[in-house]
């Protein structure tokens, strides 16, 4: 081979490999960092037998895109090129040259480019079960595959092929992680990672968290959904040890596409979804894009509803081949009620002379239950790039969402009390008591970040500089109709629930929390992924500061304010083989502060705190478009509360220390044409170090978890166009208490779900675009208990199937 090169002149890097000078159609893995321009793409050139000329001018000072996995030769020259304004020229006799892109033309956001050619972005969709890139952990477009990290993906073609309604559905194939704790809620999805509740974070920012106005993301309007399972503080902030959700919103597109599926199925399940999006001008400049869904649905409880009006429209702006500026919008509306229920212990779990409560009993009351929540967001994402080292990147939020909420539930199960009705007697009758809550949240959140992708020596830089912020005020209010204050709804017979019975809401001055609280959040943090040759080390710190001021207005206008700062780190060390292999070693760190009604006007709370070892490993195969992975990793909460009894009396500290241990591992990908997979398996150990409950598991998190997904679609012959699916979950018993009481127990449970598909347009093309789906979940209408908390049971979800059909031009 033979290379040449002149500075002063046109520069030819030539490799004469054959007799050819055709580029070899032939795909290989490429592991190739961000490097200076003119020496990664000699390098592929060399080394794939292409003809290559380079004008020094045009590639002076630039650098070349990171090139990580199964590409062709000239796939892996385009994304080398990807965002550097400079494109491939291909000859009539067979060689390449560089050109500028047009100055029409618009330069597209940094993407990696695929054996097939097509792009991904760690903010954009892709095709299939497997995503390629990932922002989760990082705020980088960093490969999956690489990432030092347990994190799990689900791509819009997962959530479509499952016909998913909500988050809990999202992401219940997925290890290390409890969905639907209490059964489905139409009102949040209960979630558990890794032992503890993960926050929501939506297109890089937080989502508000307050006790019942919790917003409920509509799938329909996703991207993609990440899953990050252990501590993230040191990108992140104020985030559990457990792990988080990372939401991308679906964003406008050059390419015009249009959707629309109608949806029917148990429970009067009426639904429509839409989405659209394309070119507003000519040149592409400006792009828009729409979505939405519009339920009217039944539910499994006897008159709750669970109705949703959604639109979120979007619009881009590319200012120039370096700018762009995506404004995100979006309003909901959810007029639904209580799915939960809160069952009674006693004929649920303790068997009773009356029998077993009905799943579809309705022990509230429909005249006077609601769940009325209105929310509504707008912001942007904004980007720019200085140079070929620098750009800059800046999301921001206002969010607000505004609940009234009122129900009846049964008293909960109290021996002690029996004479109050906090029991059920042997007809099946028992008291209840009513919850009446008005809570409005409030939330700005900005995350500005610099990002400089440049060399020292050898070692390439992927640096992160960062400063967010967020204000949120919570105005909250919640009254309880008992029997202790002349306010209980009437009693209620079980299984012969009589509605429209007399019920007095209390006055707001029985409140027993009413309060204003206002937080200030704001972090620094910096983060430095490394590359030298094929090792990989990223070393990241945040020091966060958080300033909390509640006003107790149901005690006299009380105050307190808490003044919290914390500093977390995180530390990974990898190696990328040229067989696949990626093994890692990461530590990483949490805080949480203490929010919403757990403070108090009198007590000050320290935040916990986190600690995670991991070790994993991540495996795919050259060549092939599938992701093994496997985690084992060891957790630790510290400043946890925890209840000790000194001479008889019981005393709370902050000083527990919970620890969790685990195992998990995940496959996921497109393993032939026509076969896509899921499947994890978790297997975990939590203990409780300190207090009364010392030696008790953590509630709400099984020993073990295992699931298997797999659809199937023909495209030749008879069956072409045909597909099915199946999948498999179960889930190991569950305690719901501290105490790991036998009145907390939950047994273990499988349960099956299914999904035909047909593409109509296999009959006629007069029918390309139009497709027909049905889809079940827990296909044998498995009978179990989702938890029990020694107060309350909850079922869960029984038989739903739901028929959709859809039509995209």
């Amino acid at each position: 081979m033979t290379f040449a090169f002149r500075p002063s002149l046109l520069a030819a890097a030539i490799v004469l490999g054959s007799l050819s000078t055709q580029a070899s159609a032939d795909t290989q893995q490429y592991q190739l960092p961000a490097a200076p321009m003119a020496s990664t793409l000699s390098r592929i050139a060399s080394e794939a037998g292409i003809v290559l000329s380079i004008d020094p001018s045009l590639t002076a000072g630039k650098t070349a895109q990171p090139v990580q996995g199964e590409y062709s030769p000239v796939a892996a020259l385009n994304a080398a090129l990807n965002g550097s304004g400079l494109q491939l020229v291909k000859s009539p006799s067979g060689t390449f040259s560089l050109e500028p892109v047009a100055d029409t033309g618009l330069a597209l956001p940094a993407t990696n480019i695929d054996a097939a050619g097509v792009g991904e972005s760690a903010w954009g969709p892709t095709t299939g079960y497997l995503a390629k890139r990932t922002a989760a952990g990082t705020k980088t477009d960093t490969a999956l595959a690489e990432a030092p990290r347990s994190i799990s993906v689900a791509t819009r073609e997962q959530m479509q092929d499952r016909s998913v309604h909500s988050l809990d559905d999202t992401v219940k194939y997925m290890p290390g992680i409890v969905s639907a704790s209490f059964g489905s809620d139409t009102r949040y999805d209960w979630m558990r990672v890794r032992g503890f509740e993960p926050t929501h974070f939506l297109d890089g920012l937080p989502l508000p968290r307050g006790v019942y106005a919790n917003p409920k993301p509509e799938t329909w309007n996703l991207d993609r959904l990440a899953l990050l399972r252990g501590p993230a503080s040191s990108v992140y902030g104020q985030t559990p040890p457990g792990g988080l959700l990372d939401m991308v919103s679906r964003r406008p597109s050059a390419e015009t596409r249009h959707e629309i599926e109608v949806q029917y199925g148990s429970d009067n399940h009426r639904q429509i979804n839409f989405a659209s999006t394309g070119k507003i001008d000519e040149q592409g400049q400006f792009l828009y894009g729409l979505s939405g869904v519009v339920r009217d649905s039944g539910t499994q409880i006897d008159h709750v509803d669970n109705k949703r009006y959604n639109i979120a429209p979007s619009l881009t702006w590319n200012i120039d081949p370096d700018t762009s500026l995506t404004l995100l919008s979006q309003f909901t509306r959810d007029d639904t009620g209580t799915t939960s229920q809160f069952r009674p212990i006693q004929g649920t779990k303790i068997d009773m002379p009356f029998g077993k409560i009905s799943h579809h009993k309705n022990l509230g009351d429909p005249d006077y239950d609601f769940y009325d929540r209105t929310y509504y967001a707008l912001g942007y994402a904004f980007e720019h790039r200085f140079n070929d080292v620098w750009q800059f990147r800046q999301n921001l939020r206002y969010t607000k969402s505004e609940l009234s909420f009122q129900t009846v539930t049964v008293n909960s199960y109290i021996p002690s009390l029996a004479g109050f009705g906090y029991v059920v007697d042997a007809n099946g009758n028992v008291g209840r008591n009513s919850t009446n809550t008005d809570e409005d949240i409030s939330q700005f959140a900005v995350d500005n970040n610099f990002q400089a992708d440049f060399a020292t020596g050898g070692i390439d830089h992927t640096l992160l500089l960062g400063l967010d912020h967020q204000r949120i005020e919570t105005d909250y209010m919640s009254v309880f109709g008992t029997a202790f204050n002349g306010y209980a709804p009437p009693d209620i017979n079980v299984n012969n629930p009589v509605s429209g019975q007399p019920i007095v809401r209390p006055p707001r001055s029985l409140a027993y929390y009413d309060y204003n609280q206002k937080t200030n959040q704001t972090g620094l943090y910096v983060q430095d992924q490394m590359a030298l040759d094929q090792w990989r080390l990223t070393l990241g710190g945040r020091e966060d500061w958080v300033h909390t001021g509640t006003t107790f207005l149901n005690q006299s206008d009380a105050t307190n304010t808490e003044r919290d700062k914390a500093f977390s780190g995180n530390a990974a060390l990898s190696y990328v083989f040229d067989s696949g292999f990626t093994p890692y070693l990461s530590y990483a760190e949490s805080f949480q502060p203490t929010s919403n009604a757990t403070a108090s006007p009198t007590d000050s709370f320290k935040p916990t705190e986190g600690k995670q070892w991991e070790l994993g490993i991540k495996y795919q195969p050259p060549g092939s478009d599938i992701l093994l992975t496997a985690a084992v990793y060891d957790l630790t909460q510290q400043n946890v509360s925890v209840t000790n009894r000194i001479n008889g009396t019981p005393v709370t500290s902050q000083d527990g220390e919970v620890k969790v241990k685990g195992l998990e591992l995940e496959a996921v990908g497109n393993v032939t044409e026509s076969l896509k997979l899921i499947a994890s398996y978790t297997q975990a150990k939590s203990e409780v170090q300190d207090g009364e409950y010392k030696g008790k598991r953590l509630q709400l998190m099984p020993n073990r978890q295992a699931s298997l997904w797999a659809d199937f679609t023909w495209h030749n012959g008879v069956l072409d166009g045909f597909g099915i699916a199946a999948g498999a979950r179960y889930t190991g018993n569950t305690f719901g208490d501290q105490a790991n009481s036998e009145l907390g127990f939950a047994k273990s449970y499988t349960v099956f779900d299914a999904a035909v598909h047909y593409d109509l347009g296999r009959l006629d093309s007069s029918l390309n675009g139009a497709s027909v789906a049905l889809n079940a979940t827990n296909l044998l209408d498995k009978d179990y208990l989702s938890t029990c908390d020694a107060y309350y049971c909850y079922y869960g979800d029984e038989r739903s199937v739901v028929a959709s059909a859809t039509y995209k031009w």
